[in-house]
């Protein structure tokens, strides 16, 4: 017990960033996300479209699902379409899947960590990312 006589106890949430945790509690508080300087907003839509999943937030699930779909990349686009994949967001799938459906885009991404995991977490994506190309080729 404190001075007050309120019991206090720490909680401790060890699959999750503390800063994601933040935000996390911000959205349920506030209905809004905070702002993340450059990089760090893909990363933390990231860790939150995870963390949505898996408590059943499903409003913050589809805002983190709409933020990644606008900022797809060569560099994020495997680890983003791993992600898709594995938390049954089907538009942000079928974005990535149609961005990397441009030659360039998969020769860079082909070149990225992601791409290692995407093959190792998702063979089926990564089988049916190359039908897609070939038939539209």
């Amino acid at each position: 017990m404190t001075k007050q006589g309120i019991d206090t106890e720490v909680i401790r949430v060890h699959d999750m960033e503390a800063e994601a945790f933040e935000a996390l509690l911000s959205f349920l508080y506030t209905d809004t996300l905070p702002e993340f300087p450059g990089e760090r907003q893909s990363a933390m839509n990231q860790h939150l479209l995870v963390a949505a999943d898996k408590y059943n937030l499903e409003r913050l699930k589809l805002i983190c699902e709409d933020n990644l779909c606008k900022h797809i990349e060569t560099g994020t686009a495997a680890t983003i379409l791993t992600l898709a994949e594995q938390h049954n967001c089907n538009i942000l799938k079928k974005v990535c899947t149609q961005f990397l459906s441009s030659p360039s885009a998969l020769k860079e991404m082909v070149e990225t960590d992601g791409f290692e995991h995407l093959a190792r977490s998702c063979p089926s994506v990564l089988k049916e990312l190359i039908s897609k190309i070939s038939t539209s080729t």
